[in-house]
């Protein structure tokens, strides 16, 4: 086992790329996707569980874990990846996202955030310095700066302001992290749909000097074609020899997307949040379990899908316990996304290996323009 942290590229198909991260916890497939564990927990399902969808690291949420059970009780309690059961590598947030969409009253300066907790109201100072104390106390393996994310669409001035903001944010943050082996810290590319501010943000962050490199400020409401159209050029403004994050994406098409423009990691809520709410991803499309169709169908959601939900349960039985508001059914259908969404990671680094990502490509795009099987 390794005690540093370390990016390998092993293979690129065009601009998609295969590697390996490093790091003293164990090692990270690339493609690879991130189930998000935002209070240190993966919403209704076992560590052990996600594990055994093919995940080989988890994202924590600073904000959330900050206000509640704090930093300092996971501290003491041993760091996160005691409290939550999970001993492979988590990357932690910086909080900068959340603050802006979550909390209330709050107050930006050049010195951090003042926010109100959306929790119980309490006040709360979030600041380059502080995040790193907090993303350390948590003990996660990589650390993301803090930085401001700025709604979208926004104008230029708005987005040119806000993120040199979060390049001087950047510098802070990488002083403030410290020496810490093992440990990794990734700087957060902003600049919103403008060519010129996302390369003056990847400069300003290669300058500082970082273990990886996110392109921030996507999937916030700007439409896939226009995020594709940043991808066309952001990830090449980043080292080639460093992890490329693409955050808080997304939908199974956005993946397979940023992947084809050479992202290497992505982490999204949705599988999870969809299994919660009834619906399920497969290789035919989007699967909606509460609709009536599927109250007397004994087939699987997939039945070429090895997870627990399609090798022990019929649609039947899924549509059932959803609309019985069983707990089993959170966690049944969760489990099958994610189980689906590391489907998608494991076909593309093969792909990648084997130079047949466009073939591969073709063929997922061609599976979900199918649809859902007919109904009985």
């Amino acid at each position: 086992m390794t005690s540093r942290f370390s990016f390998e590229l092993q293979a690129k198909d065009g601009k998609a790329r295969k590697g390996v991260i490093k790091t003293p916890r164990g090692e990270v497939r690339t493609p690879a996707f991130m189930p998000v564990g935002t209070a240190a927990t993966v919403k209704a399902m076992m560590p052990e569980s996600v594990r055994a969808t093919g995940a080989d690291i988890l994202l924590g949420n600073t904000y959330h874990l900050m206000l509640r059970p704090t930093a300092e009780r996971i501290e003491r309690l041993g760091g996160l990846h005691k409290f939550m059961n999970w001993d492979r590598p988590i990357l932690t947030d910086s909080g900068g996202f959340q603050v802006m969409s979550l909390a209330g009253l709050r107050k930006l300066t050049e010195d951090g955030v003042t926010f109100k907790s959306h929790i119980d109201g309490s006040k709360h100072m979030l600041s380059p310095e502080r995040s790193m104390e907090i993303q350390r106390l948590l003990g996660s393996d990589i650390v993301m700066c803090f930085d401001e994310c700025p709604a979208l669409p926004a104008d230029r001035e708005r987005i040119a302001e806000s993120m040199r903001l979060s390049m001087r944010w950047a510098e802070r943050s990488r002083e403030a992290f410290g020496d810490r082996p093992g440990h990794a810290l990734f700087g957060i590319m902003q600049g919103g749909l403008e060519q010129d501010l996302r390369e003056e943000s990847a400069e300003a962050l290669k300058a500082i000097g970082f273990e990886g490199y996110a392109v921030g400020g996507l999937a916030v409401g700007e439409g896939q074609e226009a995020m594709f159209g940043c991808l066309e050029y952001a990830p090449d403004m980043l080292p080639e020899d460093k992890p490329r994050y693409l955050m808080g994406v997304g939908k199974p098409d956005d993946i397979v997307g940023a992947v084809k423009r050479g992202i290497d990691m992505m982490d999204c809520v949705l599988p999870s949040r969809s299994g919660r709410t009834g619906q399920v991803f497969t290789r035919h499309g989007v699967v909606n379990i509460k609709n009536a169709r599927h109250a007397d169908d004994p087939r699987p959601l997939d039945e070429n899908c090895s997870c627990p939900a399609c090798s022990n349960y019929s649609r039947a039985y899924l549509h059932h316990v959803f609309r019985a508001n069983e707990m089993i059914s959170g966690m049944l259908l969760t489990w099958h996304n994610l189980h689906y969404f590391q489907d998608i990671m494991q076909g593309m680094r093969d792909a990648i290996e084997t130079g047949t990502f466009d073939a591969w490509e073709k063929d997922f795009h061609a599976g979900r323009a199918q649809g859902d099987i007919e109904p009985l």
